[in-house]
């Protein structure tokens, strides 16, 4: 088989569809002549028709088209169960991220069912519950916020929140309320969503905090995703 070939297996026998991170470890790279075997898979699934985009960085075959969109239950005509898709999605990464990273990683309760591909969040969380790092009126407020990294000292690292279609202000006031915190704070959405943050950031009351928040779009947390697979991928070789 040609590398093309091999690529096209190896998402069959992933259900007909993959991350790049997937593919990463899904491909056996032992007989391919290339320095940048993990360049070589992006350039074949990006130009090949026998693969379509779901979301950044989650890629399938043409073949399966129906199959895994069903999977899935991405359907245009309901939006809702597609932004609920989009929503867990982009929690499981950063989940799956924070994990790669060593840190530990926890979910809202009312969020742990719900799935990143075919896994239920809860499967792939290092905690049951949050750390109760701060005063119980502080800690309901944390508890919401839809992905948290925890250091080793059970601290908060990093508090992450996914506005693919709900209103950002609110989110703002979530990480107004954790300031005191030497965390870091993400908003996470869309690059066509950058303009709206912007402007709500840039209001006088969230001038505390405004240094300190950061915009990350969905393009470059896929992108980190794989990257991150892609080194661990690497450490185990050598």
């Amino acid at each position: 088989m040609n590398q093309t070939e091999i690529v096209i297996d190896a998402m069959r026998q992933n259900g007909g569809y993959a991350t790049f991170g997937q593919l990463n470890t899904l491909v056996d790279f032992s007989l391919w002549k290339t320095k940048t075997p993990y360049a070589s898979v992006r350039r074949i699934v990006q130009k090949n028709s026998n693969f379509f985009k779901i979301r950044p960085g989650l890629w399938a075959l043409t073949e399966f088209k129906d199959e895994v969109l069903e999977k899935f239950q991405i359907k245009k005509s309901d939006k809702k169960q597609e932004n609920l898709f989009t929503h867990s999605y982009y929690q499981g990464l950063l989940v799956e991220i924070g994990n790669m990273k060593k840190l530990k990683t926890c979910v809202p309760a009312q969020d742990k069912n719900r799935k990143f591909l075919e896994k239920p969040l809860r499967e792939i969380v290092t905690l049951e519950k949050i750390y109760e790092f701060t005063y119980p009126e502080i800690l309901c407020r944390a508890t919401t916020v839809d992905v948290v990294w925890f250091n080793e000292r059970k601290l908060p690292h990093s508090f992450f929140e996914v506005e693919h279609s709900t209103d950002i202000q609110n989110s703002l006031m979530k990480f107004f309320e954790l300031q005191d915190y030497f965390a870091r704070f993400f908003i996470v959405a869309a690059k066509a969503r950058k303009l709206l943050f912007d402007s709500i950031i840039n209001r006088s009351i969230f001038n505390p905090i405004k240094s300190r928040i950061d915009f990350w779009d969905y393009e470059s947390i896929a992108t980190q995703y794989s990257k991150m697979f892609e080194l661990s991928q690497m450490k185990r070789q050598l």
